[in-house]
């Protein structure tokens, strides 16, 4: 399943469970700002994350509004016209109404009711709280008011260092924490909450989605990729000018702009500083900036030489015969005209013959019929395929969907080497044929039955000749990151608890390119698809232990590294891998889709050259 699925679902839980907030005992009461006078928002705020009056209620706290959601979390942005001077306290804050608003921007308010700490995504979701007011009760004093100069964010405005060390006796937590808005990004983004702020200019590192909202970064030189991106090159490198930019106008009153990675939203674009499960701290824009267009265009990699063998894989985002005829001609074009039909094609996520319907389908002939027949209408070879399929409901993924690896092969340039047998449960092994390594079935799955699969795609081994050599390729989808904490979680470092079954998984499949290698010191392998990791994991590391295998993204610029786009971060999750044997390889990540707002797949497609 890819993200964007999976958070369709959780907007709707979270706009039911909007009212449900994260109260920790409190620390003080609502004793005004300790001198006898009123409650000032920056009272509320505190030098931390957690309010100090989370829990009590406060009375008639002033604020100018600076932002009205008559969507989704139903409520408003105050802010306070006589600022304190401690730079860790914020004086935004967002007043939760659960209804529409009866305040419009430049009211002058004053607010009471409780104080409390709402976590989007909930207790376990590992994310940080926005501290807001509840159960409100508001008067309107006057109209029309200035608002106050917005805080600009820029390259000097956001520190290079990202987040504190959380707190070991508080279990990695940075809540307790007080905040240092000079030192850390995160500490920064905590100590403007809910004011007011501005970006000018600011170049679009996350293309716009379907949830009208777009990535930007506010510091321009940070790891930039040729393209227009920013690259995420290693877990010390998180790119803290990364910034989500979303609308306060409905959709039904000014549709949001289409932008891609690249683009910038030019002008200025203002409004308060907010914060979600989806991204973090985000600029609910009051205005929004225009987008200008900056000509990025799709990339065609090179046809293979006569010689070359050309091995590519692309994840397909839950292909399946409900989808529209347009999608399949998209990734067919993508397949001719963009991969230059490569002879041999790993596919990841081929759902069954009824997609999503949840019953005991686990064909997907009709999926992959469609599939190879749009190829050929696209100008390709008429591809074969191999694969096994999966037992009911036991890969993961989309319920229903039963999605499993692929091998398309074109026969005019490569042949199979079947080796029948093998069903859902039918370990690959490795035997030796003349001197040489074989599998014992072909195409079969690796360890099937080992834990590591559990709920979760098993790797597709089949065995190939190209120009009289034989070469292994295995088709692989490992375990998602779902279970993982953000980025901007409260805990810091975050916890990526998905990590545990990937290690295990790239340790099946190393064990396997071992035998492999046993049999056949200079064989040809190539292990490719979606790892779902990054190329400086661990879980890259345990695949390429022993120097069985290598990943050949290393082999491109590290400005250049990246399958995927996420929260505005340009990344690698797809890998190509090969054997000690091969030696020498022309690699290729074809950026299709991942930085564009039209996709035809969430990834991007690469491809491997070689001669065996």
């Amino acid at each position: 399943m890819s993200r964007s699925t999976a958070r369709t679902a959780a907007l709707t839980v979270a706009a039911l469970t909007s009212t449900l907030l994260a109260v920790p005992a409190s620390a003080a009461s609502a004793g005004g700002d300790g001198t006898g006078g009123p409650v000032r928002i920056h009272d509320i705020q505190g030098t931390t994350r957690v309010s100090p009056l989370a829990g009590e209620q406060v009375s008639e706290v002033s604020g100018v509004v600076t932002g009205v959601r008559a969507y989704g979390s139903r409520g408003f942005w105050m802010q306070d016209t006589a600022p304190d001077a401690d730079p860790a306290t914020s004086e935004g804050l967002f007043v939760f109404t659960g209804s529409a608003p009866q305040v419009a921007v430049g009211d002058l308010v004053r607010v009471s009711g409780t104080v409390g700490e709402y976590r989007p995504g909930g207790g376990s979701s590992g994310n940080q709280t926005v501290t807001q007011i509840s159960r409100p009760q508001v008067a309107v004093v006057s109209s029309g008011n200035p608002l106050p100069a917005p805080v600009v964010l820029d390259s000097a405005a956001v520190p290079e260092r990202y987040a504190p060390q959380g707190d070991p006796a508080a279990g990695g937590s940075v809540e307790g924490l007080g905040l240092r808005p000079g030192t850390y990004a995160l500490d920064r983004y905590e100590s403007l909450e809910g004011m007011d702020v501005q970006i000018r200019d600011a170049r679009v590192t996350g293309p716009s989605t379907e949830h009208a909202e777009l990535w930007v970064t506010v510091e321009p030189r940070q790891h930039p990729t040729p393209r227009g991106g920013t690259v995420y090159g290693g877990y010390d490198r998180p790119n803290p000018g990364r910034l989500k930019v979303e609308s306060l106008t409905p959709l039904a009153e000014a549709p949001f702009p289409t932008a891609n990675t690249g683009d910038v939203l030019t002008g200025a674009t203002t409004g308060p500083l907010d914060y979600d499960q989806y991204g973090g701290y985000h600029l609910a824009a009051r205005e929004l900036g225009t987008v200008a267009d900056g000509g990025l265009a799709r990339e065609r990699t090179r046809r293979q030489h006569h010689g070359e063998l050309a091995v590519a894989t692309y994840n397909v985002e839950n292909l399946h015969p409900g989808n529209d005829q347009e999608k399949f001609d998209r990734l067919a074009r993508g397949v001719v005209e963009n991969l230059a039909s490569p002879d041999i094609l790993a596919l990841e996520e081929i759902q069954d013959d009824n997609g999503p319907e949840n019953d005991e389908v686990v064909s997907a002939g009709e999926t992959l019929e469609r599939f190879t027949e749009a190829i050929v209408a696209a100008g390709g070879p008429r591809y074969d395929w191999r694969s096994v399929d999966p037992a009911d409901d036991a890969d993961g993924g989309q319920p229903g969907g039963n999605i499993r690896n692929v091998l398309l092969f074109n026969p005019g340039r490569v042949s199979f080497t079947d080796r029948p047998g093998a069903d859902a449960t039918t370990a690959a092994g490795v035997k030796r044929v003349r001197g040489k390594a074989a599998l014992t079935h072909s195409p079969a799955r690796i360890a099937p039955e080992d834990a590591a699969w559990e709920d979760s795609r098993k790797p597709l081994a089949g065995e190939f000749r190209f120009r009289g050599r034989t070469v292994i390729v295995v088709a692989n989808h490992f375990a998602s990151k779902g279970g993982d904490q953000s980025l901007h979680a409260a805990v810091q470092p975050p916890n990526r608890s998905s990590e545990t079954q990937r290690h295990r998984q790239a340790k099946v499949v190393n064990g396997f390119v071992r035998q492999v290698l046993a049999v056949e010191r200079k064989a040809d392998v190539v292990v490719l698809g979606d790892i779902n990791d990054f190329e400086f994991s661990a879980t890259t590391r345990e695949l390429t232990a022993g120097g069985v295998l290598r990943s050949a993204v290393f082999s491109l610029p590290a400005d250049e590294r990246y399958t995927y786009v996420y929260d505005g971060n340009s990344q690698v999750l797809d890998q190509t891998l090969v054997s000690p044997g091969i030696r020498r390889f022309d690699y290729d990540i074809v950026h299709v889709n991942a930085e564009f707002a039209d996709q035809a797949s969430d990834h991007d497609p690469q491809v491997i050259r070689f001669r065996p």
